[in-house]
């Protein structure tokens, strides 16, 4: 049997870290304001996961025009990568991309 490991979920949500009302366009995984993310799914879009902790922005990872926010569950210590968006704040993953150096 072939498992689909992708399954697209339009959502919004508000963001449980800073507030900010989010509109999800499916592919929607953090926020693009602080960049924190929630452990919902086991497979991307599966909201599969029972864990349910905030995931923490704590590197990035890839060039510029390539580049992934690695979260980190505050809850289970589950790390996932995520690609950064075009709406992501430019300010928030210079936070992040200087955590990865230090």
């Amino acid at each position: 049997m072939i498992t689909k490991k992708f399954q697209k979920n339009t959502e919004d949500f508000t963001c449980e870290h800073c507030g900010l009302a989010v509109t999800g366009n499916g592919y929607t995984n953090h926020c693009p304001k602080c960049l924190w993310s929630k452990h919902v799914d086991v497979n991307p879009g599966d909201r599969a996961a029972e864990c349910g902790g905030m995931m923490e922005p704590v590197a990035t990872e890839g060039s510029s025009n390539d580049m992934n926010i690695v979260h980190e569950c505050v809850e289970c210590g589950y790390r996932k990568r995520n690609r950064v968006a075009s709406g992501d704040s430019i300010d928030e993953l210079s936070k992040v991309a200087r955590k990865t150096f230090n």
